[in-house]
């Protein structure tokens, strides 16, 4: 296999940049000055008509379309923020010039120009060019103009040319920016403070999920990448800070789908002096707050429900949802019941469960997950899956834990933090035992967290949002590989379908 099988270059371009460079003329120049991006003249110049402006512009950007007539051609360039037609005369850029951009520069190639702006008959704000500057010549052909880039599997391998190519691509991630923005400075209006915690640890915690591991050579240790940030979160609050808050990288070594990808971001926030009934109100405050700001209204729509973050959202136990969902009480039936009802059902892991808490999780899972479309606060969980959340002050075998679902989909995960360091450490031997006898998910003993609680951690509030989720139900996209720059995938292989070195110009 030779090595240009891995590449999409076009040896036409390749024999054009020869020629160009046989002419003398720089291909990759170190600068150029553009004073106004696209938006900036089609702002300004709004109200133009058919006369040329007496101001000069200088601007820059991709070619994407090309199309000669004779001694004029109109070609169309678009930066960050749009489009914008330009148009070149013979007359204007003299023949060497013209007769350069004619043979030389194609769709795809970057270009800056100087000229004027008018308004063409039909009605199009253009920039009529008196000089341009070649600045990038691409080798890569792009996709056909008239279909763009379609195939799913190069839009998520190639990134960089779906945005090229696709308006509605850039514009869904120009949200996940202005999304992550507006929650940081929802948090610090309200005085919470951000904080950077490892996310290469010793010791993985702060959720049950199977790690990625690695070593470090020179401390001759295995690692892990960080499940969550909470552990160290905790930590500060431990420390004197009674509002914390991290937008984190956390990495899982889980199944892929439109819901999961192993490296996924979410914001854990915690503020002392707080419980699990604070922390379900933050969560409206904030999904609610952005929902009005990125959409200007409290509704969307996402996967072909009509939804609604107007507050107060439903709350409801989970054991209510599986009476509801279920058609059952946990509570008024037997363990050899709930196992025959599992198991004629068809409840994945309901043949190991053991106890009613297990077997509430279960049916939880099993039957009422997908129906909590609107935005619906489950809480009260059993103590059986909650190792890191205080008992429940008033149910025995409960926690004060809730979980937040919207579209059937898990957004988000909060508690009355566990601060009493005895239980904690009980909680985690058990968690331990779990691990040591085979559940790749549970967690292990961080006995320096257990010390931090042992010097004294305030009630806290924590409640952990995850953030592509959220992406997703703000722009209406049902993958979380559409809302995920680079989402994880299988590697390909040179040659085959998917590969860059096969589609990299091609389109479905």
């Amino acid at each position: 296999m030779s090595d240009m099988e891995h590449f999409c270059f076009d040896t036409a371009k390749i024999d054009k940049i020869q020629e160009l460079r046989e002419r003398g003329v720089t291909i990759y120049p170190y600068t150029f000055d553009r004073r106004e991006t696209v938006t900036e003249i089609k702002e300004r110049f709004s109200a133009i008509e058919h006369d040329k402006s007496e101001e000069e512009v200088s601007t820059a950007g991709r070619v994407y379309v090309v199309r000669q007539h004779g001694k004029t051609i109109f070609a169309d360039i678009g930066d960050s923020g749009g489009r914008i037609q330009l148009y070149l005369r013979k007359n204007d850029l003299g023949e060497e010039q013209f007769e350069l951009f004619k043979q030389y520069v194609d769709a795809g190639d970057i270009i800056g120009v100087v000229g004027h702006v008018f308004r063409t008959k039909m009605g199009e704000i253009t920039v009529w060019v008196d000089r341009f500057e070649l600045l990038t010549k691409s080798v890569c052909p792009l996709p056909e103009k008239f279909h763009g880039l379609k195939n799913v599997e190069t839009r998520y391998r190639q990134r960089y040319l779906d945005l090229i190519m696709n308006e509605e691509s850039r514009e869904t991630f120009r949200t996940r920016s202005r999304i992550i923005s507006l929650l940081r400075q929802f948090l610090f209006e309200r005085d919470y403070l951000e904080f950077e915690t490892p996310t290469l640890q010793p010791i993985y915690g702060g959720a049950n999920a199977r790690p990625f591991t690695t070593h470090h050579n020179a401390l001759d240790q295995k690692l892990y990448l960080r499940i969550a940030p909470e552990l160290y979160l905790k930590r500060l609050v431990v420390g004197g800070f009674d509002k914390v808050f991290e937008i984190a990288k956390n990495f899982r070594n889980e199944d892929i789908d439109t819901n999961h990808n192993p490296e996924f971001t979410m914001v854990e926030v915690y503020e002392a002096y707080r419980d699990y009934n604070d922390m379900m109100d933050l969560t409206e405050e904030i999904l609610g707050h952005l929902a009005e700001k990125v959409l200007r209204t409290t509704a969307c729509s996402f996967a072909g429900h009509d939804l609604d973050f107007s507050r107060p959202w439903r709350r409801l136990t989970m054991e209510e949802a599986v009476r509801e969902y279920a058609g059952i009480d946990i509570g008024a039936m037997s363990l050899e019941e709930l196992r025959v009802f599992g198991l004629k059902h068809c409840v994945e892991g309901c043949e190991s469960a053991t106890t009613r808490g297990e077997y509430l999780v279960l049916f939880f899972e099993h039957f009422g997950e997908k129906h909590l479309i609107q935005p619906t606060f489950v809480y009260d969980f059993p103590i059986e899956n909650s190792p890191l959340a205080k008992k429940h002050r008033e149910k025995e075998g409960f926690t004060e834990r809730f979980e937040l679902f919207i579209a059937g989909m898990e957004m988000a995960n909060g508690f009355s933090e566990l601060n009493d360091p005895l239980d904690q450490k009980a909680r985690l031997e058990l968690q331990d035992a779990k691990r040591r006898k085979g559940d790749l998910e549970a967690q292990m003993i961080d006995y320096d967290f257990i010390n931090a609680l042992g010097y004294g951690m305030p009630p806290t509030g924590g409640v952990g949002i995850g953030i592509d989720r959220l992406v997703m139900l703000l722009t209406g996209k049902d993958s979380i590989k559409e809302v995920l720059l680079f989402p994880q995938m299988k590697t390909a292989v040179p040659g085959q379908n998917g590969d860059g070195a096969e589609e990299g110009g091609g389109e479905e």
